[in-house]
């Protein structure tokens, strides 16, 4: 209790510790005592739902991590790492995140752009020269993969990257069209790459036609492998290097990776897919063109969309950092309004759903809150593989639901999952 004949140095002392809580982000992630604002037995209900989905044989395993108010609620492995020998899935196994990678990278360009180093309406070519007199696909001759093309309208923007605007496809899961150019010209997906450097392929990207008009609409793309080069470009290291120093070791992120070391092999996760008939296999063979253990393996290949492989918990830090505006475990990595930017409307009123698209997530608006327990504002994405996030600015909480498994049948689980944490909140 404070005492008004106290000296004015210890009254103030005393005042900021006992705001410390309200104001002060945690150093690092911990369980938590009771949270008066949860409910642990409705919470309980996630064990119930995601046991039947192993019970079924729907999916192999399940991680799931919940943190409310900067504390760990939940955090647990479901299932199984290998069915056949009954090998439980750890909490602390390591999955192959994929498009994952987008947010992490999307945030080493903006620490550039606090920098110094660029505006966001910098055309792209004066960091990548490859991309001047960029064209526009016209026509496309199905039968020898030629085309014609006709002049982009604009200059390729900075943000344009950073909210899939760019104009740019997706090897392998785009249009049948910007597939068959991509795979003739031998441009990655970037999941799974080890050989070659992503430099050498983001230039001979950079010459190829764009899908449409850069501005005209959202096109998920390899806009983010060419973030990574950008980050290449104007850091002068690679990827994986600037990653590590800049925001993998400041915030603790000790087991995300572009290629794990030998003493955290055996904790990747077994990637699973499914026969005809909807059985559970284990994928021992390759998979649109690389193999099941990638991470295990060395890459030179620094994917910025799609090459990193992480824990639950690890990415938990990260996006309580950016809940945190910015800092986590006495790391600044980001300005609170540089945070606020990525994280609201960017794309104006071009078509995305229900939601919206910042630098590097997807929105939650009105429209979307109102088909979705998550509040406006919140911010998402998720992984090729089964792996999906999102964070809550509203209710102060980070979730991530994660599995290793394409194709998937029952991939509503993670729906299943936003509304098992918001029914088990009691404000």
């Amino acid at each position: 209790m404070i005492n008004k004949l106290m000296p004015a140095p210890l009254r103030l002392f005393i005042l900021l510790l006992l705001a410390c809580p309200a104001i002060c982000p945690a150093q690092v992630l911990q369980m938590a005592g009771k949270n008066p604002d949860v409910n642990y037995e409705r919470l309980a209900q996630i064990d119930s739902v995601v046991n039947k989905y192993v019970a079924s044989n729907w999916i192999a395993g399940a991680v799931t991590i919940i943190v409310k108010d900067g504390k760990i609620i939940q955090y647990k492995g479901y299932g199984y790492d290998d069915i056949d020998s009954k090998k439980p899935l750890a909490k602390d196994a390591i999955f192959r995140i994929a498009s994952q990678t987008k947010a992490v990278v999307s945030v080493a360009v903006m620490m550039l752009y606090e920098e110094g180093k660029f505006f966001l309406n910098d055309p792209v070519e004066n960091y990548i020269p490859e991309f001047k007199n960029a064209m526009v696909l016209e026509k496309f001759n199905e039968t020898d993969s030629t085309f014609t093309t006709v002049p982009a309208k604009r200059k390729i923007t900075i943000k344009d990257l950073l909210t899939h605007t760019s104009g740019m496809g997706y090897a392998g899961i785009g249009s049948k069209e910007m597939n068959a150019i991509y795979a003739k010209a031998r441009i990655p997906s970037g999941i799974g790459e080890l050989n070659g450097s992503l430099g050498e392929r983001m230039k001979a990207l950079a010459q190829l036609p764009l899908a449409n008009q850069p501005g005209q609409k959202w096109t998920y793309s390899l806009s983010v492998d060419m973030l990574g080069y950008l980050v290449e470009k104007l850091s002068g290291t690679t990827l994986e290097v600037y990653l590590r120093k800049k925001i993998f070791t400041p915030l603790g992120m000790n087991d995300t990776w572009f290629s794990l070391p030998a003493n955290k092999h055996q904790r990747l996760a077994t990637l699973y897919s499914e026969d005809e008939q909807q059985h559970l296999i284990k994928q021992t063979k390759p998979l649109r063109g690389f193999f099941p253990d990638y991470p295990n393996q060395q890459t030179t290949y620094f994917s910025g969309g799609a090459g990193l492989s992480s824990t639950a918990y690890d990415y938990a830090i990260f996006l309580q950092m950016l809940l945190n505006k910015g800092s986590y475990n006495g790391a600044q990595i980001l300005s609170p309004r540089v945070v606020e930017m990525m994280t609201q409307n960017q794309i104006g009123d071009l078509a995305f759903g229900n939601n919206k698209f910042g630098l590097g997530f997807e929105i939650t608006t009105e429209k979307g809150a109102s088909e979705s327990p998550k509040n406006v504002g919140s911010f998402a994405w998720g992984g090729y593989f089964g792996t999906t996030y999102w964070a809550d600015p509203k209710d102060k909480l980070v979730c991530l639901i994660m599995t290793q498994q394409v194709p998937n049948s029952h991939r509503d689980l993670a729906k299943k999952f936003e509304v098992l944490v918001y029914q088990a909140m009691r404000k």
